[in-house]
C-alpha cells in the first residue's frame, strides 16, 4: 500500500516537473513582449525604464535562471506580479478562485447526478425504448457546447419569460439563494455535457459487468434486482466511472473560459483569458501551472481512491 503510494506521488511529481518546462518554454516562443505593451500603452520608450523592468521581470537572465527562479517561487507559493493590474497576482486571483470552484463543484455533482444513474438504467435495460432515449439524450450532450446551450438558454428565457439571469456576481455570503439561482444555468450547461459522458462509460461498464458469471449467480439465487444492480454490478463497474469524473473535474477547472464569459461570472479562466489578452505573461504562466497541478492532483486522488474501492490493488502491493 504504501509503495503504491509512494510510486503514484513520484509520477506525480514528474509530471508537473515535465508541466512546469513545457510551460515555461511555450511562454517564451509566444509572439509578443511584456515590457513592449507595457509602454506602448503609455505612449513612450524610456530605455532606462525597459531595462529596469525586464530585471524585475527577470527577463534579462539567463533561460535556465529564469526557469529556476519561476518554479522556485510558484513552490513557495509566490504567483507573481500582475502588471495589468499592478497587484500581487494572488490578490487578483484570490477573490476569483471560489467563483470557478463553486462553478466547477455544482457542474460535477449535476453530472454525476444526472449520468450515473441513467448510465445503469440504459444497460439495465438494453434495448429497450428507455435505452435508445436515453442514448440520444446522451449524444445530444456530446454534439452541444456548454457556452452555446447557456446561449440558448438565456435567449428562450428572453424571448419566453422576458427575464435575463442576473449578470451581476452575487456572493453566496451575501445572498445564497440568489447565489445558487445564478449558476444554476451555468452549472446545468456544463453538467450536461459531463453527464454524457458520464452516462455513456457508466452504461459501458455495467454491460461488461452484467454478462460476468457472478452477476447471473446472483440473479438465479433470487436476490432483488436494486441489490444485483446496485450493490455487486455498479460497484464492481464504479473504477472507470470515478477516474471520469476525477479527469471531468480536473477539465472544468481549466475549462469553464467560455461559459465564464457568457455567463458573466468574475471567474479563474475568464481572468486567464484577459491575462492573454493583456500579455500579462506571469499570470498566464503562473495559471496555467496552477491548472497543471489541478489536473494532476485530481488523477493523484484518483488513483489513491482505487486502494479503497478495489481490494485487489492492496494484494498486489503485498
Amino acid at each position: 500500500m504504501k509503495i503504491y503510494i509512494l510510486k503514484r506521488l513520484i509520477i506525480a511529481g514528474v509530471t508537473l516537473l515535465g508541466m512546469s518546462m513545457l510551460i515555461f518554454v511555450l511562454m517564451r516562443l509566444a509572439p509578443g513582449n511584456i515590457t513592449d505593451i507595457i509602454f506602448e500603452s503609455a505612449g513612450y520608450v524610456d530605455e532606462a525604464d525597459r531595462h529596469r523592468l525586464e530585471a524585475e521581470l527577470g527577463i534579462d537572465k539567463p533561460v535556465a535562471v529564469q526557469y529556476l527562479n519561476w518554479l522556485g517561487d510558484f513552490v513557495r507559493g509566490d504567483l507573481g506580479k500582475s502588471y495589468r493590474y499592478e497587484l500581487p497576482a494572488w490578490e487578483v486571483i484570490k477573490p476569483r478562485l471560489p467563483v470557478t470552484l463553486e462553478l466547477a463543484v455544482l457542474a460535477l455533482g449535476f453530472s454525476v447526478l444526472l449520468g450515473v444513474p441513467t448510465g445503469v438504467i440504459s444497460a439495465v435495460r438494453r434495448g429497450r425504448p428507455v435505452d435508445y432515449a436515453l442514448r440520444v439524450f446522451s449524444l445530444a450532450g456530446l454534439s452541444m457546447p456548454s457556452f452555446w446551450l447557456g446561449m440558448i438558454v438565456i435567449l428562450l428565457l428572453v424571448r419566453s419569460l422576458g427575464w435575463i439571469p442576473s449578470m451581476t456576481y452575487v456572493s453566496p455570503f451575501e445572498n445564497l439563494g440568489a447565489n445558487l439561482f445564478q449558476f444554476l444555468l451555468p452549472a446545468l450547461a456544463v453538467g450536461y455535457r459531463s453527464s454524457a459522458l458520464i452516462m455513456r462509460i457508466t452504461r459501458s461498464t455495467m454491460l461488461e459487468v452484467l454478462r460476468e458469471d457472478y452477476i447471473r449467480t446472483a440473479w438465479a439465487k433470487g436476490q432483488r434486482s436494486t441489490q444485483v444492480v446496485w450493490r455487486h454490478a455498479f460497484k464492481n463497474a464504479s473504477l472507470p466511472v470515478i477516474t471520469l469524473i476525477g479527469i471531468e473535474f480536473a477539465f472544468l477547472i481549466g475549462g469553464l473560459i467560455v461559459t465564464e464569459t457568457v455567463f458573466n461570472l468574475p471567474g479563474v479562466a475568464r481572468y486567464l483569458v484577459d491575462a492573454i489578452q493583456g500579455r500579462d505573461y506571469p499570470i498566464v504562466q503562473n495559471l496555467a501551472m496552477v491548472i497543471a497541478v489541478v489536473v494532476v492532483t485530481a488523477n493523484l486522488v484518483v488513483d489513491l481512491l482505487y486502494t479503497w474501492l478495489d481490494p485487489r490493488i492492496k494484494y498486489g502491493q503485498a
